[in-house]
């Protein structure tokens, strides 16, 4: 049976950072801690606002003139445990063990390997006095699994280097080469209360998959929300009269709404909405056949709600009428998407009816295209358009040194290197950014179930990834 075997650096470090709380935006404990450790060593460090910590190591014997390279990993995780579980995400350790077959695990909780893992690895290296390496610099990022919003506070002045191992990868053999940007995009409308005195109905559209909007975006799943502004817009075509009472759908922006529910008044007989309905739900089926075939609609008359939205419909028409779903594929890479958009959630409130889209592209000029279009619709739909902050794409690169190197150590440990391009957001990206020469590849052990209480971490893997990391950072020369 294989044992958390503390005198291995990264394992001593893994647990030494496992007994400190640090979900996202309470990472100030695992924050000050890092610098004590810079502290302890003489190494140069800096600590922002936000407690991102960068550590500095001069380079080792015979590396003084090499480039310098840059580590990097964030050090919050996701706070998830199991139905019954006491523990407490920002002030309790969490409790490590080890199973039968060698897998690392949090007794009822998240176990924090993403990103343990890459920060336990860089501060192995950075206490290693025999270690082989350029300069290095150590980037302990925050507030990552919420939006990458602490890697978005560096500064490019902060970047010393060309090259740099992202350390939030995983399954050994394994490297990340693309990424997509981001940006979400608010339209909002605001709410003036007319009173109404015609009938009130509840449409409702569900029987849809859902899907991660990275992930599944291309399969072409049904959006709710589309469908139901869909839905009101042909029955209007048709004759319908519409007057708007709410419109709330999804969950997050970054998943692909399963249901959505518009209430509405008319005077339009009830059989003549429900034909109409009926028909769009039809041919919706025909549509969604291999993608979402139990899609429904439903409409019910319900309690009258004596009021409506003045010019309600222009939200239905904006949610009709933007871009949604898959737009552009790569042509350099099989099978990745490279720029779409997710109409993700939408809510109504007293004061506003809000529509939240999350844009994905790895070319940040296609993110940017996606939104000037949305703007101008909503001012041609009358509705207020905003996009408050996004994060840069991580675009392939067909030439890379640094997976080269990378490619020669897994040969070299037994292995192949697998390439993988997604089309969700990392922090590589907003580096990427910082500095476009940046050459970055992704590293880390084989782990499993992350985000859940199930989480786990292989260890016998994350002792020859440390092994392959040293062996990748030494060819840096």
């Amino acid at each position: 049976m294989i044992k958390f075997d503390l005198s291995r650096p990264q394992n001593y470090w893994f647990n030494e950072i496992a007994k400190i709380p640090h979900p996202s935006r309470h990472e100030k404990k695992i924050s000050d801690f890092i610098v004590e450790f810079a502290k302890q060593r003489g190494l140069k460090y800096k600590q922002d606002d936000v407690w991102n910590v960068i550590v500095e190591k001069p380079a080792s014997a015979g590396y003084e003139d090499a480039p310098a390279l840059i580590l990097q990993a964030h050090i919050d995780m996701v706070p998830a445990k199991t139905a019954g579980c006491d523990h407490d995400f920002e002030n309790d350790p969490l409790d490590l063990y080890v199973d039968e077959e060698g897998w690392l695990h949090a007794r009822g909780t998240t176990l924090g390997g993403d990103d343990g893992h890459g920060v336990a690895y860089m501060l192995s290296i950075l206490d290693d006095n025999e270690a082989k390496h350029p300069k290095l610099q150590c980037f302990f990022t925050v507030m990552e699994e919420i939006g990458l919003l602490g890697a978005m506070q560096i500064r490019p002045e902060d970047v010393h280097a060309d090259r740099m191992i992202n350390l939030d990868g995983g399954g050994e053999t394994t490297t990340g080469i693309s990424a997509a940007g981001g940006c979400n995009v608010f339209i909002h409308k605001k709410i003036v209360w007319k009173q109404s005195e015609k009938p009130t109905y509840r449409m409702s559209v569900g029987g849809l998959s859902g899907g991660h909007s990275g992930g599944q975006i291309h399969l072409e799943k049904g959006n709710a929300i589309v469908i139901a502004s869909r839905v009101i817009e042909e029955a209007c075509m048709k004759g319908m009269d519409f007057e708007l009472v709410s419109l709330n759908g999804g969950e997050k922006d970054n998943a692909i709404p399963r249901s959505a529910v518009i209430e509405f008044n008319s005077s339009t007989p009830f059989e003549d909405i429900d034909a109409f309905f009926g028909q769009s739900e039809k041919d919706l089926k025909t549509e969604l056949e291999f993608s979402d075939p139990d899609v429904c609609i439903d409409v019910k008359k319900t309690e009258d709600a004596g009021r409506y939205i003045e010019d309600g419909k222009d939200i239905i028409d904006y949610a009709y009428l933007q871009p949604n779903g898959f737009q552009h594929r790569s042509m350099a890479i099989e099978g990745l998407t490279l720029t779409s958009l997710n109409l993700g959630v939408a809510f109504t409130s007293e004061e506003e009816a809000v529509l939240d889209t999350l844009i994905r592209s790895a070319m940040d000029h296609a993110s940017d295209d996606l939104r000037d279009r949305m703007k101008l619709l909503a001012e041609k739909c009358g509705v207020i358009f905003e996009s408050p902050m996004r994060y840069s794409g991580w675009n392939y690169e067909p030439h890379s040194e640094m997976r080269e190197k990378l490619r020669a150590v897994v040969k070299e440990f037994g292995g192949e290197l697998q390439e993988h391009a997604g089309h969700g957001g990392n922090e590589c990206g907003v580096f990427k950014a910082l500095n476009p020469k940046l050459d970055i590849i992704t590293f880390g052990p084989i782990g499993k179930d992350a985000h859940t209480p199930e989480e786990k971490l292989d260890l016998e893997s994350f002792e020859r990834s440390y092994q392959m990391l040293k062996k990748l950072i030494s060819m840096c020369d």
